[in-house]
């Protein structure tokens, strides 16, 4: 199924989560990190606990994971241990510090899943590579890395900024400054190199549905398969930006049936064009991403 959209939702809440079921998200991420104050985790866990094992009882929808709280806290097993047995269908893992971390967690999940009886393995992970100068220099790591449940990886700016004291991530014109756009396109190029979804960061006003709607335009030319969110009215327009258009997936299917028209063709014309392998990958991902 697409992943294009991931809203957030606060797992204390029970208002939010009796909301966001129908908003049309890709994938839900009930956050027990930062959403949640220290006071209320206890409280999260339950609640969370509840929705995703109501939620279970429904057919299709959208995908659940949950926001563990850090590695490097001792809350993290806590969450885990609340939420494995509903069977969620990935964790997202928040100031992430490389690879070795998330092997640990690995290790942590297939005892827990054996435990609760559910498949090894079944339990995916998103980490955020990027909430700290030394796991933004360890993104590129990811790509030699033994790690069969990654899903994907995606960034933040927001912990980032406070860490280098940057008073600003971007310009005058909107764009990002050169280390955040460092980050962005290091994740981009790992990602597709450990044949992963891309996930671009949020969109922090959510009121600017214009300025959101250019960005995920923007990302989805670039490359990214999907987007972090924080409101339920941005779900619809990430959804859109990244749909591939009508012709972009008929030039895509012309691509593929043109190759499949040669076999053991390296390059051919298709209607003026020259197209080689690159092209045909690229047609095929494109389906890939429709079906």
């Amino acid at each position: 199924m697409p992943m294009r959209s991931w809203l957030f939702v606060p797992g204390d809440s029970e208002k939010k989560l009796a909301k966001v079921a129908s908003c049309g998200a890709d994938v839900i991420i009930v956050d027990l990190e930062d959403a949640v104050a220290p006071q209320s985790k206890a409280i999260a866990r339950g609640l969370t606990r509840e929705w995703l094992t109501a939620r279970r009882r429904a057919a299709g929808g959208s995908e659940l994971w949950v926001r563990i709280n850090a590695l490097d806290t001792p809350l993290w097993r806590d969450d885990v241990d609340a939420v494995l047995a509903t069977a969620p269908d990935g964790i997202m893992v928040p100031k992430a510090s490389g690879p070795a971390q998330l092997q640990m967690l690995a290790a942590e999940l297939h005892d827990r899943e054996q435990r609760n009886g559910l498949p090894l393995g079944r339990t995916r992970l998103l980490p955020l590579v990027s909430e700290t100068p030394a796991a933004a220099l360890t993104i590129a790591a990811y790509a030699g890395a033994t790690l069969p449940r990654l899903a994907g990886l995606t960034w933040g700016a927001e912990d980032l900024s406070a860490a280098i004291g940057a008073s600003r991530k971007r310009d005058a014109e909107g764009r990002w400054t050169d280390t955040f756009r460092m980050v962005r396109a290091q994740v981009l190029l790992t990602a597709h190199a450990c044949r992963v979804a891309p996930i671009d960061t949020l969109h922090a006003d959510f009121r600017d549905l214009a300025g959101l709607e250019r960005g995920a335009r923007e990302s989805h030319a670039d490359g990214f398969a999907g987007m972090l969110a924080i409101h339920p009215d941005q779900v619809a327009v990430i959804n859109l930006a990244f749909m591939p258009g009508e012709d972009e997936i008929a030039e895509a299917r012309r691509i593929v049936e043109a190759f499949a028209a040669a076999p053991g063709a390296g390059a051919l014309q298709l209607e003026g064009r020259m197209l080689d392998q690159p092209h045909l990958e690229q047609a095929r991902r494109l389906l890939e991403r429709l079906s």
